[in-house]
């Protein structure tokens, strides 16, 4: 990959809370999801859905939800993501992992493992939708300031799906960005045993 690509997705890409006035075409959300869904996760079992909130009177439903600093640069944002996952994902591994048919058993029980396994495999097919987005064109700006229980009770009053995070999307205005905050170095946090 090329310089300029990493920078794209890494060293340059900034997590924006300002937007440009630009719409995103639905065409990019399918293309979006089509690169994530090839995205690795335990024994294939991709337990993230999403929810893009589009319109002003989606993104009114979530309004009350926001932790009062994420207000503004979510209800401006094109489009609000709920990022969330599938409580009994592994209804689907049968024909998601069709080659081993005891993996729903082994994923399943107890439930504490199922929990666990749907919320860390969404966490990471969220980062891979932050990182495929980018590589789209699109800015990103993931936040977890809001109250899950409240936007789970508007949009999954079913119980069965739960929201892990929230990342608005769209074409993000450079402008306003804050200057880049420090980072750790390698030998600060890494070790090689």
């Amino acid at each position: 990959m090329s310089k300029d690509f990493l920078d794209k997705l890494f060293v340059k890409a900034r997590s924006h809370n300002n937007w440009k006035n630009k719409d995103i075409d639905k065409k990019i959300l399918e293309n979006l999801y089509d690169l994530v869904k090839n995205c690795p996760t335990s024994a294939n079992s991709e337990p993230m859905r999403i929810i893009f909130l589009k319109s002003k009177e989606s993104k009114e439903r979530i309004k009350p939800f926001l932790s009062e600093g994420n207000v503004e640069k979510t209800m401006t944002a094109p489009i609000v993501t709920i990022i969330a996952y599938d409580s009994k994902f592994y209804d689907h591994l049968p024909k998601l992992f069709p080659h081993n048919p005891g993996m729903k058993k082994v994923l399943s029980n107890p439930p504490a493992k199922a929990e666990i396994t749907a919320f860390r495999n969404s966490t990471l097919q969220g980062g891979y939708f932050m990182l495929a987005a980018r590589a789209l064109g699109l800015d990103v700006g993931p936040m977890s300031g809001f109250d899950n229980v409240g936007v789970d009770k508007e949009f999954f009053p079913d119980g069965r799906f739960k929201s892990n995070f929230l990342c608005n999307l769209g074409y993000g205005d450079e402008t306003k960005l804050l200057d880049r905050l420090p980072r750790f170095e390698f030998s600060e946090v890494c070790k090689i045993l």
